[in-house]
Parts: C-alpha cells; structure tokens; sequence
C-alpha cells in the first residue's frame, strides 16, 4: 500500500543557508520518525510558498546518500493572501503495512499551526 507522510516547516529568512538547513531539518525528522528507507519511497514532493526561492529544497534529499535514485520534485504552493508564509512543504510517497494512524507526520516551527491536530510532541 503507498501512503503519504507529510511534514512542513517554516523558515525566517528566504536564503540558501536557512532553506537548505530547514529542508534538512524537515526530511530528517521525517525519515527517523517513520522508519523510512529510501527504497520503500515511490517519490516526494517538495513545496514552497512563493516568498521562497533562494534554493531548491529538493537538493537536500538528492544528496544524502541512498536516495540518488528516488524521484523528487519541487513545485510552488498555491498562493492564498491568508496563508502561512516562508514554508516548505514535503510529502513522501512510501510503500508500508503501516496504518494512517500509525504515521507521524510533522509539522514544526511556525508550521506547526497547520495541523495541530496532528502534532504529537
């Protein structure tokens, strides 16, 4: 079964340093929290809002090693006057016998008011 595993974190300043360091940050977490390997992984999207674009986020992910080969896409959120700013999204499509329940998903600095309900710390 695939599903998807979300994260978002938001970032102060639209520079390669703070996107890189944030993107790093998010997938990471993303990963050890989930058990994720990259094999089990079909592909992940990358988001950002149209503040940033100081850096593709999706370098991050291409260069740690083992995931060469996963398919990664960065792509733009769709922009709402009312919404969050200076986030980046990421949604990893993962084959696994998990449950929707037993996915974390996660959400941190200011992004974390984009799903509360689904916080755990």
């Amino acid at each position: 079964m695939i599903r998807g595993v979300r994260g978002a974190i938001t970032v102060k300043e639209n520079t390669e340093a703070e996107m890189t360091s944030a993107t790093e940050r998010l997938i990471n977490e993303v990963i050890v929290k989930n058990g994720i390997e990259a094999d089990q992984v079909a592909s992940v999207f990358i988001s950002v809002t149209d503040d940033l674009n100081a850096a593709f986020p999706a370098k991050v992910l291409r260069s740690m090693e083992g995931w060469t080969f996963v398919p990664v896409m960065c792509m733009k959120e769709i922009s709402v006057p009312s919404a969050l700013q200076k986030c980046i999204r990421v949604m990893f499509h993962i084959n696994t016998d998990m449950s929707p329940m037993d996915i974390e998903h996660i959400y941190l600095e200011g992004a974390a008011v984009l799903r509360p309900d689904l916080i755990t710390e």
